[in-house]
């Protein structure tokens, strides 16, 4: 049994290795990826910076209108009203950005020819790529304006668009949530403030992706975090700070 389990940790994959097991055009791609590391790096980055800029800038267009428009109405007012218009002006204009991107970025992440899926491999494969830009989209959103809108129901809404599955009456008090697209949770859940969803972790020089679901009525608390290829089931309370581990299975709480 000893010698079974040694061949089959010498039989897996080489995640530093720069072959692919893959075919055709993908073999290509990711060979030179893992080849290239740092400039196939640097590639993605450089791309993923031009797609959120541009999605930015499209959200940011209705804010500079408005700010333009009061700006040109209230140029020869006194400099008072001038200068408090333009202020308010700017502060408005940033919600009418937030309001815009919480929709545009979810269009941007839908227009992707790649959907973020479970896998375990190599940080760099072609399998990251989609889960890279999945999570960066997140990110924009989470870092420049959700904060502001949770918990409403326009946060849930967001995440709905992002591929998230969330049930009827759940509550979600939380911007710290990677990997929405493989995150499934019931009716009647309740997410606590600053608890961390996220369906990834590392393991022995792997990224594994793997699902996450929580069931009716279950309940994280405060900064607990539930981390991927989890199941909690109804009813569960997860106190506050607590850490559910990867492949755990929580089953249902007894009544």
């Amino acid at each position: 049994m000893e010698k079974q389990r040694k061949n089959e940790e010498i039989a897996r994959e080489d995640v530093y290795a720069a072959a692919s097991d893959k075919k055709g055009i993908a073999r290509l791609l990711e060979v030179i990826l893992r080849r290239f590391r740092m400039g196939s790096y640097l590639f993605a980055l450089a791309a993923l910076y031009l797609i959120v800029l541009l999605a930015m800038g499209i959200s940011a267009t209705p804010g500079v209108w408005f700010f333009n428009f009061v700006s040109e109405q209230t140029a020869a007012r006194i400099p008072v009203l001038h200068y408090f218009s333009m202020g308010f002006a700017i502060v408005f204009g940033y919600f009418l950005y937030g309001l815009s991107i919480i929709f545009v970025v979810p269009l941007f992440n839908f227009l992707m020819p790649f959907r973020i899926k479970p896998f375990r491999g190599s940080y760099f494969s072609l399998a990251t790529v989609p889960w890279y830009f999945h999570n960066a989209f997140i990110y924009v959103v989470r870092y420049t304006f959700l904060e502001f809108f949770t918990p409403t129901p326009l946060n849930i809404l967001f995440y709905k668009m992002m591929g998230m599955k969330i049930g009827r009456h759940a509550h979600i008090n939380t911007t710290n949530i990677s990997d929405a697209a493989l995150i499934e949770i019931g009716d009647k859940v309740t997410i606590g403030g600053s608890a961390t969803i996220f369906a990834h972790y590392a393991s022995k020089g792997y990224l594994v992706v793997e699902r996450v679901k929580i069931h009716d009525g279950a309940t994280i608390g405060i900064k607990a975090t539930v981390m991927g290829d989890t199941e909690i089931g109804k009813g569960v309370m997860i106190g506050p700070h607590e850490v559910v581990m990867p492949k755990t299975r929580i089953p249902d709480a007894k009544v």
